[in-house]
């Protein structure tokens, strides 16, 4: 059975969509793409049905990412098949928290930039909404810098199933 996971921002148009596309990637290049599975959603459904943020899009196809998506809104029923949920700032992890039927799934949620060591203290992927370009370029080097160690720890679950 695959690893399910799936990145939760706001309106899944901007910050969620950019990082499925950049760790779909990193599953494809580690050749886990038949054992990972990722998708994206946000707590709010204001922007369902529609595609991500032209800035979203642009940013990720000059940097070689796939930027095909539609927003959708992140459901509760969702814990039961997802091994994480991945909160792109502390906002969405209290609301995914709250949406959690059970302790068990509120033990699936991890804030992104908590895989990355050289975060600091601030964990949140500040949203890039109502700003500029440059907003959206942060974003994407957050959302990198986190990957690697999503990736890593993605993979010491993979073989502790194996195991």
């Amino acid at each position: 059975m695959a690893y399910r996971v799936c990145f939760v921002c706001t309106g899944n148009i901007c910050r969620s969509p950019m990082a499925e596309s950049v760790f779909r990637a990193r599953v494809a290049e580690a050749g886990l793409e038949d054992l990972v599975t990722v998708d994206s959603a946000g707590t709010g459904g204001w922007h369902e049905g529609e595609p991500a943020d032209p800035r979203t899009v642009s940013v990720l196809e000059e940097h070689g990412y796939d930027s095909e998506h539609v927003a959708r809104q992140f459901l509760p029923s969702w814990f039961a098949r997802l091994d994480l949920v991945i909160a792109l700032d502390t906002g969405h992890l209290k609301a995914l928290r709250r949406l959690a039927p059970t302790e068990e799934d509120a033990r699936k949620i991890r804030l992104l930039r908590s895989y990355d060591p050289t975060a600091g203290d601030d964990l949140d992927v500040p949203d890039p909404y109502y700003g500029g370009r440059d907003g959206f370029e942060e974003c994407l080097e957050m959302v990198e810098g986190a990957s690697t160690g999503l990736l890593a720890a993605v993979r010491d679950e993979l073989e502790g199933r194996a195991a």
